[in-house]
């Protein structure tokens, strides 16, 4: 205590550390700081006791007000569930054709279908729907339909697929091969043909016989297609598998016709619907038409 000595400047006692000729400073800390710790001391005390803090060698302590992180985030999740528990009800109860007749339940349709095709759809039809030519994909943003683009005729596709084996109710169309039958001149003048529908050649005489004797019956007399046989429209620039020459030739010669799986049994009715939905409401969605305009009137569910 002797040997105690004060800077006169400050009046604070030096604690007898030197270097290079510094000395240092016994300065206390301010009143505000060391009441600010000595509250982190008590809120850390009190937390420890209430919450879940040490961890053990099965679990942590639980604290003395039994909350946990997992459990909060279980009773969100249980009230998320819970919610779309009810909106695929109400989902499950209304027909189809009358879901965008409630804006909000179309809305939550859509947002779920988006989700299910980012799982099931992707793989084939792309992130964003546009398909691939290459592979013969189809584009599900365009206004093309082989079989129907209204939601119902949607729904059917996806319930039953498209050349699924073992359904009967499946959709289900063949393109002969005419490598053999027609010859190379014959298949020449109908490519030429088949381009001059969409504007991208020049009218063909001898390929439009040849179309009428051999491909009217199922694309139609103008090429429009016919949707109860699946044969696609040539007339409106859409093309499932490329609009170059070689493209329509080859699949003149050798068509390629492509599989998609039936999800019944696989999905849920209520998902599919779902998925019908968000297809639909892509830009190529077209109207139900047959929707009874009484809503108790029973409606035709048929595609």
């Amino acid at each position: 205590m002797g040997n105690k000595r004060i800077d006169e400047p400050t009046g604070t006692e030096f604690v007898g550390h030197e270097w290079d000729g510094i000395e240092e400073l016994n300065t206390p800390l301010p009143r505000w700081w060391l009441w600010t710790f000595y509250a982190t001391v008590v809120w850390a005390i009190g937390y420890v006791i209430l919450f879940p803090a040490w961890p053990l060698i099965e679990k942590g302590t639980e604290g003395v007000l039994g909350w946990t992180s997992r459990g909060q985030l279980a009773e969100e999740m249980a009230v998320a569930d819970q919610a779309r528990a009810t909106v695929r009800e109400e989902i499950a109860r209304i027909p189809l054709e009358r879901l965008s007749e409630n804006a909000p339940l179309m809305q939550q349709a859509v947002a779920g279908g988006r989700a299910a095709f980012q799982i099931h759809c992707i793989q084939c039809h792309g992130s964003g729907a546009a398909g691939s030519q290459e592979l013969g994909y189809p584009n599900l943003n365009d206004d093309d339909w082989l079989w129907g683009g209204d939601i119902r005729a949607i729904e059917y596709t996806l319930t039953h697929g498209i050349r699924q084996p073992g359904d009967n109710q499946t959709r289900f169309s063949v393109m002969p091969a005419f490598e053999g039958i027609l010859s190379q001149p014959e298949v020449n003048s109908v490519v030429d043909h088949v381009r001059s529908l969409s504007g991208l050649g020049e009218p063909n005489a001898a390929g439009a016989a040849v179309f009428e004797q051999n491909c009217a019956v199922c694309h139609g007399p103008n090429g429009e297609g016919m949707r109860e046989f699946g044969a696609p429209d040539l007339a409106d620039a859409i093309w499932l598998r490329g609009s170059s020459r070689e493209a329509i030739t080859a699949q003149i010669l050798n068509p390629k016709m492509g599989m998609m799986p039936k999800w019944e049994g696989r999905l849920d009715p209520v998902t599919i619907s779902m998925l019908a939905a968000y297809v639909h409401s892509l830009g190529g969605g077209e109207d139900f038409i047959e929707v009874a305009e009484d809503p108790e009137v029973e409606v035709d569910e048929q595609p």
